[in-house]
């Protein structure tokens, strides 16, 4: 079924770093209510929000504690529909994450699973397991977390009696859920279907790949040094049943009218991502394997070329992002400094030259890079657990310049956010952007304009094919099939562009070539 989501523009909020508008040092759903004239600004299509349910937060709002509530830290359920009729308002929709691969040790079936001790039906909704040796003492299996370290804990290692352990492939807060248990399947139902009433338009479904583990949870034939997210434990993801969890929720996202979108967090291989949105299952998953590119030609054009052959192959459209919470901004993937921020440019615009849905992530419009937080100040679990910190790309958003103070992320006089605001933060700053012709915000929205006014006059469409290529090791053409080409000079010199009107640029025009790092559209 086709819907809005096709050719959609939908911008990735994390409400911890968005807008502060109780002055905690802590986003929240006022902050973005407040601050919704802007995201309508920007010419995009839907707003996908990451977790702000009740959680104690260990991993920022990923554990979740009860999935139909919100946390208080964020606000209210008052509060979020308030958000959910103001986005509406301004057309744009709202997807909500919701985490079913695990939960938190506060949510309540857990602690009644602690409880109620070893064979019962409570811990039968969770992945409990003996343990092995003699004194049941050691780990069921050699399962590393994604955030390292062991993959088990004891439930109760005071005990002398209740030996058994608990599976956690994240941090030791989010306790894995047990897909073998229809009862499982059934509270997720009721899940989904408690933020389908409420009116959002879809979901975002984190660690899509996850939920079932191999059979009899066997040891892992090695134990990665470097781990790479599920990746690195195919036991552990990407089991056959969980696509039949997907057929089930799609007939419930069918059910409503419109219908609702639901999308994968999918990091696998794209031929193998491509079985999640079989006609009918999830809508979309998004293309990891873009969204893991430096600044490379011939890398863009492999990638590029292998998803529009499983494209072609299988009718599964990728979702296009170069950024998200997870990943170190492409500022500073593409080199840092100003030669970095000027690649993020050019790739943005690229980004939305490309046929299908494409997936921003707040700050990516400002050019935003990465910041190195200084080591006693990391709040990443995973920066704890495996030495990995993602905090870098989740510092504060800067709404105004000011010589002191939060710029704007928090009301004036508030305390420190609840990551550090670096120095000179205010100049990357919405305000100022606005006020610049030719920024990294203003070419944002016209790019979005130009996207929307390009797909009502037919001149791009939802469905249109890519064909990559690159002319020596700089020229990266990626011709869609109505006739416009997207450039990126991606070498160390200016490059000609192809016969045709220039309907966009990332920079100026040199004698009627594109400068390095720079990108355009041409028809």
């Amino acid at each position: 079924m086709s819907g809005w989501w096709d050719d959609a523009v939908v911008y990735e909020v994390y409400p911890r770093s968005f807008a502060d508008a109780d002055g905690d040092g802590v986003g929240d759903l006022r902050g973005i209510i407040e601050r919704m004239p802007y995201l309508a600004s920007l010419g995009v299509d839907g707003l996908w929000l990451t977790p702000f349910q009740r959680s104690p937060q260990v991993d920022q709002g990923y554990d979740i504690s009860d999935y139909c509530d919100v946390d208080p830290l964020f606000g209210t359920l008052a509060d979020f529909d308030e958000l959910l009729a103001s986005a509406h308002e301004n057309g744009l929709r709202i997807l909500v994450d919701i985490v079913p691969n695990h939960t938190s040790t506060d949510n309540p079936l857990y602690e009644a699973a602690l409880a109620a001790g070893p064979g019962s039906p409570e811990r039968d909704m969770f992945v409990f397991r003996p343990g092995r040796g003699a004194d049941q003492s050691e780990p069921p299996n050699n399962w590393i977390s994604v955030f390292g370290g062991p993959a088990w804990h004891r439930a109760a290692p005071d005990s002398a009696t209740d030996t058994e352990w608990y599976l956690h492939l994240f941090s030791p807060g989010q306790p894995d859920w047990n897909w073998e248990n229809p009862a499982v399947a059934a509270y997720f139902e009721r899940v989904i279907r408690f933020w389908f009433d409420r009116g959002v338009d879809g979901i975002r479904v984190d660690v899509a790949h996850g939920l079932f583990k191999a059979e009899g949870l066997p040891d892992s034939p090695t134990v990665p040094t470097v781990i790479d997210g599920l990746r690195s434990n195919p036991l552990a993801m990407d089991q056959d049943a969980v696509h039949e969890v997907y057929r089930h929720w799609r007939r419930v996202a069918d059910s409503y009218s419109p219908g609702r979108l639901l999308v994968g967090e999918v990091n696998l291989e794209p031929i193998r991502s491509a079985r999640y949105t079989r006609p009918d299952e999830l809508h979309q998953t998004f293309a990891f394997a873009f969204a893991k590119l430096d600044w490379d030609a011939a890398t863009w054009v492999s990638v590029g070329g292998h998803l529009e052959e499983v494209r072609q192959s299988t009718g599964s459209a990728p979702s296009w992002a170069l950024e998200n919470h997870d990943i170190v901004r492409t500022a500073t993937r593409f080199g840092g400094g100003a030669l970095g921020r000027r690649r993020a440019r050019a790739a943005l615009v690229a980004l939305l030259g490309l046929p299908g849905a494409v997936y921003v992530y707040q700050g990516q419009e400002l050019g935003l890079p990465e910041v190195d937080v200084p080591v006693a100040e990391r709040a990443d679990p995973m920066w704890q657990h495996g030495g990995v910190s993602r905090d870098g790309a989740r510092i504060p958003l800067p709404w105004v310049s000011s010589a002191t103070g939060t710029h704007g992320f928090s009301p004036s006089g508030a305390g420190r956010p609840w990551l550090p605001v670096p120095e000179g933060w205010g100049r990357y700053s919405i305000q100022v952007q606005e006020e610049t012709p030719g920024s990294d915000l203003r070419l944002f929205r016209e790019a979005t304009a130009l996207r929307a006014a390009l797909a009502a006059d037919g001149a791009f469409g939802s469905g249109d094919g890519v064909r990559w290529g690159v002319d020596g090791d700089s020229r990266l053409i990626a011709e869609r099939g109505r006739g416009v080409r997207i450039v990126v000079a991606m070498g160390e010199a200016a490059v000609p562009l192809p016969p045709g009107e220039v309907l966009l640029s990332s920079e100026p025009l040199v004698d009627g070539m594109l400068p390095a790092s720079a990108a355009a559209w041409v028809r």
